[in-house]
């Protein structure tokens, strides 16, 4: 059936305080980068407690891997938390519109992280500590599984049609800018306290409230966040299936029902990205830093001097991720997706070669930063064009459901595991990083199977794949 005059008129209205519907590219760019910012900060300053601060203050233990081990169970206890509001969100999306559901992720993420910041410590109340601790960090989770979708379908379906692998890079974005803020905030916080042991963030303004300002500063973020957000008008891709009558009544059932296949693949074409992601951020983070002489071998480097490194390869992060977006447009995203995760599967084989016996020398921190350059270049080419093809695997009607779980329960496969089965392959190694590059290597397969098997989605008409209504 054909949408009238009339009912496009209606689909094209304008909203409240703004003179059209149609969201500027300036507009689009604002509104789909700033919550993934928020998200990817949010990210990294918990990533950087759970490797200095909680395994100390929140999780005691007597062996110190166990607490290391505690406190990255409790990181990616956000990770299991993700699919349910992927679930929950993404039946607000496409029930109630892309919009309200963001402003609503954001809103709840905002919060969780804040009240991280305000918590008492296990000396102070015990074992409520870590309970609590495990219960924010499932409100942050719950809250970013609505939140990565909905900005690529802001950024996607606002796009012209030869360019939707570009502006999903925009979402994408979120992650080298998040990392810069949050790392940067806590170097800065490392040099504007006195270390009167000489050791870097172990100082005891450190350990007992400095930590804390990241968490408490993402409450500004958000708040830039939602105004953005509350300045945008709903997608006109939206409206057309709401005009066309085509929203199904629960997004869940009709997308299992009806795109299971497309969940399965994008789930595993995600997962080598996410577990890289994991692995040069945390991991790297956590080995880089780890005594030379400890019960498993790290380089040794100090913890600014790292972070400054991995900043340097983050840029790189950055440049490509925005790269690969007129690539994916002109060659394909299955294409270039393949071709990368190809080279993620050498580089991964090449683990020791980079990593195993250097340390703080000129040589090994030399091989080290080549390392983070290389996995960050790459994880810019894998990354990028994600934003434009799991939201283009699935019709409106069911793309923020559908790309939502696809995404996050990748999070699971990857994300969720990867800090812990590296740091115990790499303790069951005996320091060495061969066994967490072959963990690597083996989840990369896995994509580049799904790939394989996964169309090509460059030239898909977004007006033209609006859904059905089956349910």
């Amino acid at each position: 059936m054909s949408i009238s005059t009339a009912q496009v008129a209606t689909a094209t209205t304008s909203t409240k305080n703004k003179k059209t519907a149609i969201n500027s590219p300036a507009e689009v760019i604002a509104a789909s980068l700033a919550g993934t910012t928020v998200e990817f900060y949010d990210f990294y300053v918990y990533a950087t407690a759970a490797v200095l601060v909680f395994p100390k203050l929140f999780f005691p233990a007597a062996n110190a891997t166990a607490g290391l081990l505690a406190s990255f169970a409790v990181f990616g206890a956000a990770m299991i938390a993700r699919p349910i509001g992927a679930i929950f969100f993404g039946h607000l999306g496409d029930k109630r519109g892309r919009k309200t559901t963001l402003i609503a992720s954001l809103l709840t993420m905002g919060v969780a992280t804040f009240l991280i910041g305000l918590l008492p410590t296990y000396n102070q109340i015990g074992l409520a500590a870590p309970a609590l601790l495990l219960l924010l960090r499932l409100t942050q989770g719950f809250a970013l599984g609505g939140e990565w979708s909905g900005a690529a379908l802001v950024a996607t379906e606002n796009a012209p049609a030869n360019k939707r692998a570009l502006y999903g890079t925009f979402p994408q974005l979120g992650a080298p800018i998040g990392f810069i803020i949050a790392n940067g905030l806590f170097l800065i916080i490392n040099y504007a306290l006195p270390h009167p042991d000489g050791s870097a963030m172990q100082s005891p303004a450190f350990m007992s409230w400095g930590w804390r300002i990241p968490f408490l500063f993402s409450a500004v973020m958000v708040a830039i966040g939602l105004y953005v957000r509350s300045q945008l008008a709903e997608s006109q891709t939206f409206k057309q299936a709401e005009a066309r009558g085509v929203i199904v009544r629960v997004p869940l059932v009709d997308t299992l029902r009806h795109h299971m296949k497309a969940v399965v693949l994008g789930t595993f074409a995600m997962l080598a990205t996410y577990v890289l992601f994991y692995l040069m951020t945390t991991f790297s983070l956590t080995y880089g830093t780890a005594s030379s002489e400890g019960a498993i071998a790290g380089l040794g480097i100090k913890y600014t001097d790292f972070v400054l490194m991995q900043i340097i390869g983050v840029v790189f992060f950055g440049l490509f991720t925005m790269l690969s977006g007129p690539l994916a447009d002109s060659i394909g995203r299955r294409r270039l997706l393949i071709w990368v995760t190809a080279v993620i599967i050498a580089f991964a084989v090449m683990f020791p070669l980079f990593l195993d016996g250097h340390g703080p020398t000129s040589f090994g921190g030399a091989m080290v930063e080549a390392f983070l350059v290389i996995g960050f270049t790459l994880m810019g080419f894998t990354f990028g064009p994600m934003g434009a093809l799991l939201p283009e695997m699935f019709p409106t009607n069911v793309r923020y459901t559908g790309s939502a779980i696809a995404y996050n329960v990748s999070s699971i496969l990857g994300a969720a595991l990867a800090p812990i089965i590296a740091t115990a392959l790499w303790s069951a190694a005996g320091g060495s990083t061969w066994m967490v590059g072959a963990y690597l290597a083996f989840c990369s397969l896995l994509t580049l199977i799904s790939l394989v098997l996964t169309r090509e989605t460059k030239d898909l008409d977004y007006n033209a794949d609006l859904g059905t209504k089956s349910n």
